[in-house]
């Protein structure tokens, strides 16, 4: 039988370690990688709680998680770079590798200053993208962060910012549209010069007298199934993994469909679902079996 004060030890160790483990949950260090643009424009501060990506006029910068993924939640809150931020864009997507690849987009197009961001979503599938569409926010991106979500599992694929559903991608493979569900992915972001076509379509370009534009990152989560050795984290039938991974089956519910009509109504400015001009040979299929796409 264990002593009062024994006890009580492992009681406090035990709260230690928890502590410890959900402190390192969206630790920058513990998850990902710097893959371009060198310490002085991509740095992970506060000791590993803020990742913050810059772009100057030699280069831009970049991470991408050590992790692979195959389904889940991820969530990451983003500061956009602030002021006259035309030319750049801040992507944060999940993709897989080869020319086959899968791949879910968030995509930032900078603005002039006065002007609102446009955020870019598509899904690629297979190697094959050209489902866009386009919303402005109804805030304002770099004054505060703000959280960016996809939900991604066998079902489909939700969009989310500030847990407000934007877009929804459904696995319709029953007619032959191609779904993201067989190759794991990793989490990407970066921060580019883009400037021959992302404000405006190329017609206002970087004006490098604001550099260095930079963008932050914080809160990471990834309640997710990691893929290792071809294996997913998720075959374990624990009662923890149970309860913890309930994105597994989540689609919108009521309240659901109503934000995201209330956002699309309001606040999408494209959809390749109504561009006629560019599908003059008809709308893919998808388009004409769900209205949320």
């Amino acid at each position: 039988m264990l002593s009062s004060s024994k006890l009580l030890f492992i009681i406090l160790l035990s709260v230690f370690v928890f502590t410890l483990i959900t402190a390192s949950k969206g630790n920058f260090f513990e998850n990902f990688d710097i893959t371009w643009g060198g310490n002085q424009r991509a740095k992970i501060l506060n000791g590993g709680q803020i990742l913050t990506l810059s772009l100057d006029k030699a280069s831009g910068s970049g991470f991408r998680s050590k992790h692979e993924y195959l389904y889940g939640r991820i969530e990451m809150q983003i500061k956009l770079v602030p002021g006259n931020s035309a030319g750049t864009v801040t992507t944060y997507y999940l993709s897989s590798e080869g020319p086959n690849h899968d791949e879910i987009d968030f995509e930032f197009l900078g603005n002039l200053s006065g002007d609102p961001y446009i955020l870019h979503t598509n899904v690629y599938s297979q190697g094959k993208g050209n489902k866009e569409q386009q919303f402005y926010l109804w805030f304002d991106p770099t004054t505060a962060f703000h959280t960016y979500s996809i939900v991604w599992n066998s079902h489909c694929i939700i969009f989310m910012v500030d847990n407000i559903p934007i877009r929804v991608f459904n696995n319709m493979e029953s007619i032959g549209v191609p779904f993201p569900r067989n190759q794991p992915m990793r989490i990407y972001s970066s921060l580019w010069n883009a400037d021959d076509w992302a404000t405006r379509g190329g017609l206002v370009k970087t004006d490098w007298t604001y550099a260095p534009f930079t963008a932050s990152y914080r809160n990471f989560n990834a309640n997710a199934c990691i893929w290792s050795s071809s294996q997913s984290s998720c075959d374990s039938k624990s009662t923890d993994a149970l309860q913890t991974n309930v994105w597994q089956d989540q689609t919108l519910d009521a309240p659901g469909r109503k934000r995201l009509r209330w956002v699309q109504k309001r606040y999408m400015i494209y959809n390749y679902c109504r561009d006629f001009k560019r599908f003059p040979q008809g709308l893919p299929p998808e388009c004409n079996r769900s209205r949320f796409l």
